[in-house]
C-alpha cells in the first residue's frame, strides 16, 4: 500500500487546444480535435491526426534556442498554460531547485528534426548534415527532459522514460519511487510527443492507421489516429491543498510479442490489479476506467479481456483517443488529465467515434456520456511490445 501523493498542478496541450480548460470543454461537448493528416513538412501522410496548431510560430527563449524543434516547441507552449510555471516557482522557493526531480516520457522525441536534416542533406547529395541540426538538443531521447529542466530551472534528478505508449504513465510510478526513497521532495512528471513521418508512415506500413477518425471498440474500426501532445503535472507529498492524488500504480510486461499484446490481456490485468493493491482498493471501488483503447482489433480485444477479468461487465469505461488521437509517449499524461477533468466535472465521457459497439467486447463501453459524482478512476496505458502501466487517481475534495 502506498500513501496518496497529491497532484498540485497540471497542464496539457493537444489538438483540442492549449490548457486544461480546452480539454474539459471538448470532453463536455464531445468535440474531437482530429482532422485529415494530409501532409507533414510537405510530405503526404495518411489517415487523420491530432495536430497542435501554431507550433511553427512558437519561439523558444533565447538561451534555449539550440533546442529548437517541434517537440520542444510543444513542450514550451504547454508549460505556459494553467499557471504551471508559477507552481514550479513556488516549489523552488519551498524546497530548492536541487530537491525537485523531473520524469518525462516520450517515444520518438525530436526525431522530426532528424527527418528534416536528412531531407536537406539529400538535396546536397548527402555531403553533410545541415549546420543547424543538433542531435543532442532535438532527436536525443533525453533532449526534451533536458530542455524542460533548463526551462524550469530544475537541477534535481532528471530521467527520461521511453517505453512507447506507456512512457508518460510510467513517469508517475518512477516519481513515486523517487519520492518514497527521499531522493526528492517534489517531482515534475509528464510527457511530450509530436507528429513525425517515422510514426505516421511507420504505423501505416503496419496497416494500423485508420483512413478516417479512429473508432475505438467499434465493430468496424480500422486502426489508430496519431496525435501529438505535451502534458505536465507536479507531485508534492507534503502539499496541504490539492484536489487530486495519485493513489496507486501498476506496471507489467506481457513478454508475448514484439508488437502485439497478449490476446488474453494477462499483463494488462496484472498492471490493473497491482494499481488496486497499491491503493488498497477493491475493484468495486472504481468508478470509471479510461481505456488505452487505440482502435485496433488486437489492442481493444486484449484490453477488454483484461478489464472484464478484473472488473466484470458493469464498470463504465471508454477511450479518449477519439478526442486527441493516440499521442504515443504523451498518451499517459494526457489521459491522467482526462481523469482529473472527469473527477472535477462528474463526467463519464463516451467513447467518441464509436458507432456500433463490437459485440465481442464484454466490458461496459460507454456509447453516451453519463454524469455522476466520481471518487476513484483508473487510466490504462499499454505500450508497443507489451509494456503496461495502470494509474489510479482519486478526488481529495
Amino acid at each position: 500500500m502506498m500513501q496518496p501523493i497529491p497532484i498540485v498542478a497540471a497542464t496539457g496541450t493537444s489538438c483540442l487546444g492549449a490548457g486544461r480548460a480546452a480539454l474539459a470543454d471538448a470532453l463536455a461537448s464531445g468535440r474531437s480535435g482530429l482532422a485529415p493528416a494530409a501532409e507533414l513538412d510537405g510530405v503526404p501522410v495518411p489517415g487523420w491526426a491530432g495536430r497542435v496548431a501554431g507550433l511553427d510560430t512558437v519561439a523558444l527563449p533565447e538561451a534555449l534556442r539550440a533546442f529548437d524543434c517541434r517537440n520542444n516547441r510543444l513542450a514550451w507552449l504547454a508549460l505556459q498554460q494553467d499557471a504551471f510555471l508559477q507552481a514550479v516557482e513556488r516549489l523552488q522557493a519551498e524546497y530548492g531547485a536541487a530537491r525537485i526531480a523531473i520524469f518525462l516520457g516520450t517515444s520518438t522525441s525530436g526525431i522530426a528534426a532528424t527527418e528534416s536534416a536528412y531531407r536537406a542533406a539529400a538535396a546536397d547529395n548527402f555531403a553533410a548534415l545541415p549546420d543547424w541540426y543538433s542531435y543532442r538538443h532535438t532527436h536525443n531521447v533525453h533532449a526534451t527532459t533536458d530542455f524542460v529542466a533548463r526551462a524550469l530551472d530544475i537541477t534535481g534528478p532528471a530521467q527520461t522514460i521511453s517505453t512507447a505508449c506507456s512512457s508518460s504513465a510510467k513517469v508517475f510510478a518512477a516519481a513515486s519511487r523517487a519520492l518514497n526513497a527521499g531522493i526528492c521532495d517534489a517531482a515534475v512528471v509528464g510527457g511530450v510527443d509530436t507528429l513525425c513521418l517515422t510514426t505516421l508512415k511507420g504505423f501505416d506500413a503496419l496497416q494500423l492507421v485508420s483512413p478516417g477518425p479512429c473508432r475505438p471498440a467499434d465493430l468496424h474500426r480500422q486502426g489508430i489516429s496519431i496525435g501529438e501532445a505535451a502534458g505536465f503535472a507536479v507531485l508534492e507529498p507534503r502539499a496541504k491543498q490539492a484536489r487530486h492524488a495519485l493513489l496507486g500504480y501498476g506496471e507489467s510486461s506481457d513478454a508475448h510479442h514484439m508488437s502485439t499484446p497478449d490476446p488474453q490481456g494477462r499483463g494488462a490485468q496484472l498492471a490493473m490489479q497491482a494499481a488496486l493493491t497499491r491503493a488498497n482498493l477493491k475493484a468495486t471501488d472504481i468508478d470509471y476506467i479510461n481505456l488505452h483503447g487505440t482502435g485496433t482489433a488486437a489492442n481493444d480485444l486484449a484490453e477488454d479481456c483484461a478489464v472484464f477479468q478484473c472488473f466484470g461487465d458493469q464498470l463504465p469505461c471508454s477511450s479518449s483517443k477519439g478526442w486527441t488521437g493516440h499521442c504515443l509517449g504523451a498518451a499517459g499524461i494526457m489521459e491522467v488529465l482526462v481523469l482529473m477533468s472527469c473527477l472535477e466535472q462528474g463526467l463519464l465521457p463516451q467513447s467518441l467515434g464509436t458507432e456500433t459497439l463490437d459485440p465481442a467486447l464484454r466490458s461496459r463501453v460507454l456509447m453516451a456520456p453519463e454524469s455522476r459524482a466520481l471518487r476513484y478512476a483508473m487510466s490504462n496505458s499499454f505500450g508497443f511490445g507489451g509494456t503496461n502501466c495502470s494509474l489510479l487517481l482519486g478526488a481529495l475534495q
